[in-house]
């Protein structure tokens, strides 16, 4: 039910989809309302920005991608959103030099700290951080 609401307010604010591609299924994305709700108190925005290394290939950027793939499989998970940067104006406040930006949702600070130490979580860093120069992690705690 939160990914809904969190889907509906991305709506509202104009997010489409040419920023994020969504890792819901069909049948959620066709039960989801484009009205806005409130969030419950302690639901984490977990924005992982990652720099790829100068010369990546194709084929790198598409294995790179994989580790995509094993994140959203974790448990506790309530949205995930993966996606490029926007072709925004350049502003000063405006940072749009990462090469992808993967946004999770968690229902509370438990949820967001198994993942953390998930066996799966930790094997796809190892597996795929030789393709990254950079990451930022930008988590952000809602209305407590």
């Amino acid at each position: 039910m939160e990914r809904k609401k969190f889907l509906s307010s991305l709506a509202l604010a104009g997010v489409g989809g040419t920023i994020f591609t969504s890792c819901l299924n069909s049948e959620d994305k066709s039960q989801m309302k484009n009205t806005h709700a409130g969030f419950s108190p302690g639901f984490i925005f977990h924005s992982v920005y990652f720099w790829l290394k100068d010369g990546i290939n194709k084929e790198e950027e598409k294995d790179f991608l994989n580790f995509f793939e094993i994140l959203k499989k974790v448990p506790g998970i309530e949205s995930c959103h993966i996606g490029k940067p926007a072709a925004t104006n350049p502003r000063p406040v405006v940072d749009n030099t990462f090469s992808y930006h993967i946004m999770l949702t968690f229902a509370n600070i438990e949820a967001i700290t198994k993942y953390e130490t998930h066996p799966d979580h930790l094997a796809g860093i190892d597996q795929y951080s030789k393709y990254w120069k950079k990451v930022e992690v930008k988590d952000t705690l809602l209305g407590e």
